[in-house]
């Protein structure tokens, strides 16, 4: 979003969409649209041979996965507190 500021590009501009895979750092993609950029989820689709490659490629170029983990499940935690109205 940063760089999107700075070449003067506005959120909403549709040239320009944020995209991760379904699951992984939904604080990240959720702040974005709350801030009016255009956001979107994929999931990989297709046999389990095909899929599984993939997904772990992923897994293993994010070499903070683990970190992120346990950082998101404190969010949800927060998150469902808040729904709650605790």
């Amino acid at each position: 979003s940063q760089l999107m500021q700075e070449a003067g590009l506005a959120p909403q501009d549709e040239r320009v969409w944020f995209a991760q895979l379904y699951g992984m750092s939904d604080n990240l993609s959720y702040n974005l649209a709350h801030a009016g950029y255009h956001t979107a989820k994929y999931v990989p689709y297709g046999p389990v041979e095909a899929v599984m490659p993939y997904l772990l490629r992923r897994a293993d170029e994010n070499t903070a996965i683990a970190g992120q983990s346990s950082r998101e499940f404190l969010l949800i935690q927060r998150e469902l507190r808040r729904r709650q109205g605790r």
